[in-house]
């Protein structure tokens, strides 16, 4: 799994639904303009500048550990105070924010517990925690269609489907594992539309994250292989492919 790639590597290839979703996503958090929020693992900075449409450019915060994505912020978004740090420590003092969000974050972190933790230690009691993750473990993911086929030629590979977070019920666990209060979970639905097959293979071989890994370590027959068995499970072109996300807001409780 890598995300030491380009930023329009990952835009073109997981962009195309994280922009649609970080726009409806803020559009249900609907934060107030003098909020002040912060971004935990922006990336290039699809979620950040749905919030900037929302809240100043001077109260958005955003940081990722790709110092490649953070300089595509910066250039995107001079005015947000971009960083490069991780989510298990982050480098803000302690309540300096009324909202804290993560999109398509957590399922990644090594302790996403640990990660909630430390997103509600720099939210101000009262404020909010949010967070989004795709239903990698289910059928709606933007992501099925290819690990189907994957599964289909290597019955053994590991796909994204138990990562934390990915299945209905998962992220409130998460949240109240964390010891975050009035915890409420939905879910978001995109569609995004392709023009053929070539338009929706071409991004898995740019090397972005579980699925850009999985296709560069084929050899050539395999990838092809690949490619025909996704092509058989695709309508004709052009196509659209609905994504759904998982979605969790909570409080920082009163005291903390």
């Amino acid at each position: 799994m890598s995300f030491a790639v380009p930023a329009d590597a990952y835009r073109r290839f997981m962009g195309r639904f994280a922009g649609p979703l970080a726009r409806r996503f803020v559009v249900m958090l609907a934060p107030a303009p003098d909020s002040r929020v912060l971004d935990v693992g922006c990336g290039p900075g699809a979620s950040t500048e749905a919030l900037v449409q929302v809240v100043s450019l001077r109260q958005v915060c955003a940081v990722d550990p790709s110092a490649l994505f953070v300089a595509a912020v910066r250039r995107r978004l001079p005015e947000v105070d971009a960083r490069i740090a991780t989510a298990e420590r982050l480098p803000w003092p302690s309540a300096a924010f009324d909202l804290t969000t993560a999109q398509l974050v957590l399922h990644f972190l090594p302790d996403p517990v640990a990660g909630l933790r430390e997103m509600a230690r720099v939210t101000r009691p009262g404020g909010r925690i949010a967070a989004s993750v795709w239903d990698h473990a289910g059928t709606r993911g933007p992501l099925a269609v290819f690990w189907r086929a994957v599964h289909d030629l290597d019955p053994g590979a590991s796909g994204e489907h138990g990562m934390p977070g990915t299945a209905e019920g998962q992220l409130t666990d998460l949240c109240v594992a964390a010891d975050l209060a009035d915890v409420v979970a939905g879910a978001l639905t995109v569609t995004v539309r392709f023009t053929d097959v070539d338009d929706w293979w071409d991004p898995f071989t740019l090397g972005v994250g579980p699925a850009g890994a999985y296709v560069a370590g084929l050899d050539d027959a395999a990838r092809a292989a690949l490619r025909r068995r996704c092509a058989e499970l695709l309508p004709p072109g052009p196509f659209d492919v609905d994504a759904t996300a998982w979605v969790v807001t909570a409080r920082v409780p009163a005291g903390s």
